[in-house]
């Protein structure tokens, strides 16, 4: 009988890895990255670095290559990887709102407050897809060269 492989659950912290993921690998000369490489960039482990990267290369966002050569890079152009489409790849099952919905199980006005909280939370959602959409890492790779 196949057994299903376990896979974590994405939180808010891997679009920020990914994101600073995306921004080191655009920076650099060779063609492929190590995980461990990047992790230690971005100030992650390298399992969970592995992890959020897998989740970019099944988005056709990065790809990956095994062997002594291998290791992760952009397969699209920075301009062209916008912050929502990283979102969207990372595929956070718990919102930005988490726990909202869990103070409504209950209660005198439980259902009616959490059918408002819910239309609330899928507004803001769209909301944030909009802005997530407006930027690219490109526009994050200029800003930290402002920076420096």
């Amino acid at each position: 009988m196949p057994t299903e492989k376990y896979t974590p659950t994405a939180t808010p912290k891997w679009l920020g890895y990914a994101l600073q993921s995306l921004v080191f690998m655009s920076g650099q000369q060779k063609s492929h990255c190590a995980s461990n490489e990047i992790a230690e960039h971005v100030c992650s482990e390298a399992t969970l670095t592995r992890r959020v990267l897998s989740r970019l290369v099944k988005a056709g966002i990065v790809e990956a290559r095994e062997g002594r050569e291998g290791g992760y890079a952009l397969h699209r152009k920075p301009e062209d990887i916008s912050f929502a489409d990283v979102y969207r790849a990372i595929q956070m099952v718990e919102p930005l709102y988490a726990g909202l919905l869990d103070t409504t199980i209950s209660g005198p006005f439980a259902e009616e407050t959490r059918e408002m909280f819910t239309t609330v939370i899928n507004e803001s959602e769209k909301q944030l897809i909009q802005v997530l959409e407006r930027h690219t890492i490109a526009d994050l790779i200029k800003k930290i060269n402002e920076g420096n």
